[in-house]
């Protein structure tokens, strides 16, 4: 089941090295206020479906693909946050 986000993370470093005009993807990444803003966005499209009780799970994903790229954008790597989530375990 994971191993669809870790492909996710492979396709983000991925598109590091790709034409901003060919990837979204790195477009987002060069560009951290539309990565900000994709993000707050996204956030609010999830809460509102929630509340509403529908398009929950493609908004979900929206938010994790922006919240991804953001955090790379950012060099903020999953895997350290995934280290930090485990020490938080009692």
């Amino acid at each position: 089941m994971f191993e669809n986000l870790e492909q996710l993370i492979k396709t983000i470093r991925e598109r590091k090295k790709s034409s901003p005009d060919q990837s979204y993807t790195n477009k987002l990444l060069n560009d951290k206020n539309l990565s900000v803003a994709k993000v707050k966005e996204e956030i609010g499209e999830l809460i509102e479906s929630v509340e509403k009780n529908s398009n929950k799970i493609h908004e979900a994903a929206d938010v994790i693909y922006h919240l991804m790229v953001y955090l790379e954008a950012n060099n903020i790597k999953i895997e350290d946050v995934m280290n930090e989530l485990k020490k938080r375990q009692k």
